[in-house]
C-alpha cells in the first residue's frame, strides 16, 4: 500500500481550481436538468388552487414513490447531516453513492417537495472532492480539504456567492464557529472557479437575484432606530426557529413507524406534500421562484395568509426531509424567512419591509443552519441590498438566543480541540 502524503499549498489550489472546473460543469448539467424536469412534468400546471387540486397531488405523491424506489435500490446519503458526520469522521464522502444521490435528487426537487438542491450538490460534489484526494493518496487533513473545494464549489455556482459559499461550507460542520481553517484559501479558490464556469455555461446573472422595495435610507445612511429594529427581528427570528425544530421534530417522531418500509413512506409523504400544495400552492417546491412572489405581494396576502404559508412550509420541509426526499433546508428556509419578514412589517408598520425581508431571511438560516458569517454574506449578495451591517445585529442576536440547537444533527458544538492530535 503506498504511502499517504502532503503536498504544498500552491499544489492543493491548483487541485481546488481543477475541481472548481468540474463541478461548475457538473452544476451546470444538473441545473438544466432539473430545470427540464420541472418544465415538461409541471408546464401545463398553473399555480391556482384549481388546477392543483387536480393534479398536483397525483405528480408529488408519483414522485414520492419513485424516490422511494432510488433511495431503496441505489445507494443513496441520508443528506447534510450525513455527509457532515463523515467530514468529522474521515473527511471522505463515497463517490459510489453518486448515481444514486443524483437520481433520488432530481426526482425528489421535480416532484415538488419542499427541499432544496444544496444538499445533494454538497453530497455529490464533496464526493468528487473526495475522490480526487483519495486518488492523490493525500493525508486526511489535505483530503478534507479536497472536499470542502468540491462542496464550495457547487454552493459558490447555486448561491451565486463564492465567498459566502466557501464560508457556508466551513461553517456547516459545527455550531459555533468556522473551526476548518486550514481550508479556507484553496476552499475559497474553487468556489470562485465554480462560480465562475457555472455562470458562463448557464448566462445566469450575478448578484440581486431577487428585488426588494424601495427603501430610502440607503441613500440618506442608517440610523439608529436600525439598529433597533434588527435587534427585535432577531429576537422573532430565534422564536421562530425553535417553532420550526419542534416541528422538525415532531414529524420525524410521527413518521418514525415507516422508517423501515422507505417506499411508503416516500409515497405517503408525497400525498402529504400534495394535499398541502392543495390548500397552499405557494407551499409546493423547494421556494427559489416563490420567493420573489412573497416579496412582491406578500404584503396583499395579508396577515393570517403568511401564518398559514409560515406553518404550512414549515411543515411540508420537515415532512420531505422525513419521508425520505433528498434535498436541503437553505432555500425552503429562505422563502420561511422571507414570509416572516413579511409577518413582521405588517405586525410592525415602523419596520421597513426590506428590512424586515433581508433581516429576517439570514437570521432564520442562521439560527437553524449554524452558519452565520455566510448567510450574512449570501443574503446580501442575492438581495442586492445594502444592510449588511442589520443583517449582522439580526444574525448575531438569533444566533445567540438558539445557542445548543440546530437542525443539522452531527454539528459539532465544541471547538475542534481534536486538530491539536492531528500531524
Amino acid at each position: 500500500m503506498s504511502r499517504l502524503r502532503y503536498v504544498s499549498d500552491r499544489l492543493l489550489v491548483v487541485y481546488a481550481i481543477y475541481l472548481g472546473v468540474i463541478v461548475g460543469l457538473f452544476s451546470s448539467v444538473y441545473y438544466y436538468l432539473l430545470k427540464w424536469g420541472t418544465n415538461t412534468i409541471w408546464h401545463n400546471l398553473s399555480t391556482t388552487n384549481e388546477q392543483l387540486s387536480h393534479y398536483g397531488w397525483i405528480i408529488t405523491t408519483i414522485g414520492g414513490l419513485l424516490v422511494g424506489l432510488a433511495v431503496k435500490y441505489f445507494s443513496v446519503s441520508g443528506g447534510m447531516s450525513e455527509v457532515v458526520g463523515e467530514i468529522h469522521e474521515s473527511g471522505y464522502l463515497n463517490y459510489k453513492k453518486i448515481p444514486g444521490m443524483l437520481i433520488a435528487s432530481l426526482l425528489s426537487l421535480i416532484a415538488g417537495s419542499s427541499v432544496g438542491p444544496e444538499a445533494p450538490l454538497v453530497d455529490i460534489n464533496g464526493s468528487i472532492g473526495s475522490l480526487l484526494g483519495k486518488k492523490l493518496k493525500l493525508k486526511q487533513e489535505q483530503l478534507r480539504t479536497l472536499t470542502f473545494c468540491g462542496i464550495s464549489a457547487a454552493l459558490g455556482a447555486f448561491f451565486g456567492s463564492p465567498l459566502g459559499s466557501a464560508i457556508f461550507a466551513l461553517e456547516i460542520p459545527h455550531r459555533f464557529g468556522l473551526e476548518y481553517y486550514e481550508s479556507f484559501i484553496p476552499v475559497v479558490v474553487s468556489a470562485i472557479v465554480g462560480f465562475l464556469v457555472f455562470r458562463f455555461s448557464t448566462g445566469l446573472t450575478i448578484g440581486g437575484q431577487y428585488k426588494y422595495p424601495h427603501y430610502s435610507n440607503f441613500a440618506e445612511g442608517l440610523h439608529a432606530q436600525d439598529i433597533l429594529y434588527a435587534l427585535l427581528i432577531g429576537v422573532i427570528c430565534a422564536a421562530t426557529a425553535f417553532l420550526f425544530i419542534a416541528i422538525f421534530r415532531l414529524t420525524g417522531h410521527l413518521v418514525s413507524p415507516l422508517k423501515k418500509n422507505p417506499v411508503l413512506l416516500n409515497t405517503l409523504g408525497g400525498l402529504g406534500i400534495g394535499i398541502a400544495a392543495f390548500f397552499v400552492p405557494l407551499s409546493l417546491f423547494y421556494g427559489e421562484d416563490q420567493i420573489q412572489t412573497i416579496i412582491d405581494q406578500g404584503f396583499q396576502m395579508g396577515l393570517g395568509s403568511l401564518l398559514i404559508l409560515l406553518l404550512v412550509k414549515s411543515l411540508t420541509v420537515s415532512l420531505s426531509i422525513h419521508s425520505g426526499f433528498r434535498g436541503g433546508f437553505v432555500f425552503p428556509v429562505f422563502l420561511i424567512g422571507v414570509t416572516l419578514g413579511s409577518v413582521i412589517s405588517l405586525v410592525f408598520p415602523f419596520i421597513p419591509p426590506t428590512v424586515s425581508l433581508v433581516c429576517a431571511t439570514a437570521a432564520l438560516a442562521a439560527a437553524l443552519l449554524k452558519t452565520p458569517v455566510s448567510m450574512i454574506i449570501v443574503i446580501s449578495v442575492i438581495s442586492g441590498t445594502h444592510v449588511i451591517p442589520l443583517v449582522t445585529v439580526s444574525v448575531i442576536t438569533s444566533l445567540l438566543l438558539t445557542v445548543g440547537t440546530g437542525i443539522v444533527s452531527t454539528q459539532k458544538p465544541r471547538p475542534r480541540i481534536e486538530n491539536n492530535a492531528e500531524p
